[in-house]
């Protein structure tokens, strides 16, 4: 072996360029993070070449002194944190004094900046082996900039891994679409190649905070979204979740700050994922940003060289407030959400405030309704073979006993026109002025599928089975939760072998795997014994589903799996017990359905994440009509 020897301080930087600097959008973010740390109000982004030629970030931040500037460049210093208490509650973006060092051992880089204190600026660069610091004097408003030109010219084959120009700055572009979104306070500028990209003002009020992200991620994103805002147990979340029939094929639209750091988290992921479980179709993504505010005390932010991961001190807890602040909301938005602002349009009017919201509250923001603990008409006629029913919730198990018999007759049955309606004349539209509901007024059935409702707003289009059959679903859901999760024990116990960690887990969570419905027993080291499963999960695959649970455990520190499980059977059962196609309805039948679908939690997607209605505005048929041209 040879003998150990000290690194030079170019090659210990371009070591650890290799951590923080993949490529020019890395660069970029360290720089802008920095012009943010400094208080910038002004950040502007200039490219050339993908970022490989040239990368300047100017600011208007409060400038480094001249004392500090050989320092500025040096590894391991920085302004942001001295002691051990500084580094556990981090508030800013930067801090381990790295980044500059690293970025200027692999690039030609510059620093010019200025105090208010100074009557002239000074620009450092660093040069030779040794990375000795060279200040001159320089003209400068007060602010910094820093100059990154021809990135790995001394690292071959860093560049070699390089993408195209165009990969390479829709990566840098990605990197500022981050920055602006974590900073409404700063305005952004970006360039490329001398051409202007972005150019973005400080956004303090609510409608400039939309616009922004309406810019950044699209206006149909801001269209579809719901506004959160909610805090608890020292947590705050906000921002906007997109409704869930505005999916993506892939996770493009998803942004997450912690204090206003973007981070890619498993534990957030997970509790957004299963936020939106019940609501979206097949392997959708869900689209969404937020902002989630804590004590920086409660969160580890030194766990990656790249800042992009965290660790929470309670992670259960933040996983908890994230999952039922969003499900909440999701299940909170109701037809006239949607609909107020597509009436207003119609009737060229601004769209009437949220209650409770600011004047600046988008008219689609998420608001608190009750939902009736009796069912409607609707429901009571599509009992058991379409016969009239009275008009009280279904017990878990009816309803339970009631699917079985359909399949016992070999599928579900063709009911016949409901009997017990007395045929009504056709429902006035309301004046100006009037109350009317949100999905308006039944007119006809369009194929035995859909019902024609008409409304201010527009025509009103709604897909009969996909309705009912959430609305069966979510009363199947309270009935169970009111009526509990019923054991059953199974005649012979399930032998499984598990590791020890899987065991141990098991024994330190077997009264919270009995609230789940699972008694579970260790009997050896290595070894459980199922003993009971929930009654409802008779027919299960218990092994794998036990496996799931602690595999669960051990990721999460909790499982979803039972209820999962649990909510896919009585979705099953829902779409099983809920009106077919070609069932023709009464006027009065199809009100029902409407007035049902208004009350009905998550009523927007059937139980596969499907649209259950979909609204054509007056506006639109007039365009299609080429009316008023």
């Amino acid at each position: 072996m040879p003998h150990i020897q000290l690194l030079s301080p170019r090659l210990a930087n371009q070591i650890a360029a290799g951590e923080v600097v993949e490529r020019p959008a890395s660069v970029v973010k360290e720089l802008v993070e920095n012009a943010l740390d400094a208080g910038a109000g002004r950040v502007d982004i200039e490219i050339e070449q993908g970022g490989v030629k040239l990368i300047r970030v100017r600011d208007d931040g409060s400038g480094i002194a001249e004392a500090d500037l050989p320092l500025a460049l040096s590894r391991h210093a920085t302004s942001k944190i001295l002691t051990l208490d500084d580094l556990e509650a981090v508030g800013t973006l930067g801090f381990r004094g790295e980044a500059l060092a690293s970025i200027s051992s692999v690039s030609r880089l510059s620093l010019t900046s200025r105090t208010e204190a100074q009557e002239a600026a000074s620009r450092v660069e660093v040069e030779g082996r040794d990375m000795d610091a060279k200040i001159s004097p320089a003209a400068h408003p007060v602010g910094t900039t820093v100059e990154v030109r021809d990135l790995f010219f001394n690292t071959p084959a860093r560049r070699k891994f390089l993408r195209t120009e165009k990969t390479e700055f829709n990566h840098v572009e990605e990197c500022i679409r981050r920055q602006a979104l974590s900073r409404f306070d700063a305005g952004f500028t970006l360039r490329h190649n001398q051409r202007v990209v972005q150019s973005l003002r400080p956004a303090e009020s609510p409608l400039d905070k939309e616009r922004r992200i309406s810019s950044l991620c699209g206006q149909q994103f801001i269209d579809n979204a719901v506004v959160i805002d909610a805090e608890a147990s020292g947590l705050r979340l906000w921002g906007w979740v997109a409704l869930p029939t505005f999916s993506r094929s892939q996770a493009d639209l998803q942004y997450f700050f912690v204090n206003g750091r973007v981070i890619r988290d498993k534990l957030v992921a997970h509790a957004v994922r299963q936020a939106y479980r019940d609501v979206l179709y097949n392997n959708r993504h869900p689209a969404f940003v937020l902002y989630l505010e804590v004590d920086p005390a409660t969160v580890d932010v030194n766990v990656h060289p790249t800042k992009h991961e965290v660790r929470f001190r309670d992670g259960r807890l933040v996983h908890d407030f994230i999952f039922r602040t969003l499900h909440r909301a999701l299940a909170d938005v109701r037809p006239d959400d949607h609909l107020r602002g597509a009436v207003a349009q119609s009737f060229g009017r601004e769209p009437e405030p949220v209650a409770g919201a600011g004047n600046d509250a988008p008219a689609f923001q998420s608001q608190a309704h009750q939902i009736s603990g009796q069912p409607s008409a609707f429901s009571g006629h599509f009992g058991q073979a379409g016969s009239p029913q009275p008009q009280q919730e279904w017990k878990a198990s009816d309803q339970m006993a009631f699917y079985n018999s359909l399949n016992e007759g070999g599928g579900v049955a063709t009911a016949s026109r409901s009997e017990g309606f007395t045929p009504q004349p056709m429902p006035t539209p309301p004046q100006d002025g009037e109350e009317e509901p949100p999905l308006g007024y039944a007119i006809a059935q369009l194929h035995g599928i859909y019902i024609l409702a008409q409304s201010r707003a527009g025509m009103i289009v709604v897909d009969m089975h996909a309705a009912h059959e959430r609305i069966t679903y979510e009363r199947m859901k309270r009935a169970l939760v009111e009526q509990d999760l019923k054991s059953q024990p199974l005649l012979v116990p399930l032998s499984l072998a598990v590791s020890q960690k899987e065991a141990a887990l098991a024994e330190t969570h077997g009264e919270e795997l009995q609230h789940l419905g699972l008694q579970i027993e260790r009997i050896g080291p290595e070894t459980l014994a199922v003993r009971q499963i929930p009654a409802l999960l008779r027919g299960a695959d218990t092994e794998q589903l036990v496996r799931d649970v602690l595999a669960d455990l051990i990721e999460h520190g909790q499982s979803d799996r039972v209820e999962a499980v649990t909510h896919e059977l009585l979705g099953t059962m829902a779409c099983h017990g809920s009106v077919r196609a070609n069932r023709q309805l009464t006027i009065p039948e199809m009100n029902s359905l409407l007035r049902d679908m208004e009350a009905t939690e998550r009523s927007g997607q059937c139980n596969h994440g499907r649209p259950t209605w979909t609204l054509v505005t007056v506006s639109e048929l007039d365009k299609l009509f080429l009316r008023g041209r």
